[in-house]
């Protein structure tokens, strides 16, 4: 490319700070979208605005190359407000790369795709992998299973559970995780893949079959020294527990009704069909040291 100039839609959040950390190693001059202020950065442009706001994803994708669409809603009321942040948002951000004429769209879904019927998370998700598939754009799709690394808040109940000696887990069923900056180097590298363009990848840690959610658990115990008894929570009792987080955390419960119904789910473990190509990307970071690398950072920052 000659202009290294790369878009990047949720640049705030857990997968997108990484993500921007890493582009800028990289040589990336990053113009990055923010809803508030932040401090001047080297290497980085911040654009003030958001996904409902067309001026400023016009000026986020002026002269760039290449456009990660990161943001996303991961918690919301109902099946209008995942609609919000994740149809009419990837709409928005099509739209804008068409405006801007750049073709290279890399686009964050998860691996909740697969199963719309299941939740309304997961049914949005669908819904914005159709607009892209249906754009004109160069598109890859990229279907992230469980995601955890140094500052993500969503696994961090799992690591103070385990702190006391247990972990609540799903029911019975298997799962695949990925390291962040595991998932941000991907990213990069498919934005000057041409090979992979209109295709969907489902990246993970290497872990042939992924791991029994009691596995999980128990390598969460591990990264905080702990052995732990990890407990498999009934439907019934996840249900009651999204009631109750939504009544002690409000608006940031963790656990909500929507989040249950996936977790039940027995199988999110990437499709050897949708795998990365090892000659684009492998895995460099194993679970045991990533997990360790987490927790010392949750304690570093005071979370743990």
């Amino acid at each position: 490319m000659s202009a290294k100039t790369l878009a990047i839609t949720g640049a705030t959040g857990f997968v997108g700070q990484t993500l921007v950390r890493l582009a800028v190693e990289g040589g990336w001059h990053v113009r990055a979208l923010t809803r508030s202020p932040q401090p001047p950065r080297d290497g980085v442009t911040w654009i003030s605005g958001a996904l409902d706001q067309p001026a400023s994803l016009d000026a986020l994708t002026r002269s760039s190359d290449a456009i990660i669409h990161v943001a996303g809603v991961v918690n919301a009321p109902d099946r209008a407000g995942f609609a919000l942040g994740n149809v009419d948002g990837t709409s928005a951000a099509i739209a804008a790369a068409s405006r801007a004429g750049v073709s290279r769209f890399i686009h964050v879904s998860s691996l909740a795709a697969r199963e719309p019927g299941l939740s309304d998370y997961g049914w949005s998700k669908a819904e914005a992998e159709a607009v892209v598939v249906a754009s004109d754009r160069n598109w890859t799709m990229v279907r992230p299973p469980a995601i955890y690394g140094p500052g993500d808040k969503d696994m961090l109940d799992l690591f103070k559970m385990a702190r006391l000696g247990f972990v609540l887990v799903p029911p019975v069923g298997r799962t695949s995780i990925i390291e962040v900056g595991d998932l941000a180097r991907l990213m990069l590298v498919l934005v000057e893949t041409p090979d992979a363009q209109r295709k969907i990848y489902e990246p993970d840690d290497g872990r042939p079959c992924g791991w029994s959610y009691a596995e999980f658990g128990r390598a969460i115990g591990r990264a905080v020294g702990r052995n732990v008894i990890t407990v498999s929570t009934p439907r019934v009792i996840l249900n009651l527990g999204a009631k109750l987080d939504r009544l002690a955390r409000g608006a940031a419960a963790k656990l909500t009704a929507d989040r249950a119904a996936y977790l039940c789910h027995a199988d999110w473990v990437v499709s050897d069909a949708n795998r990365v190509p090892s000659r684009i990307w492998t895995s460099q970071v194993d679970a045991i040291s990533g997990l360790h690398a987490t927790a010392t950072a949750y304690r570093a920052r005071g979370w743990l």
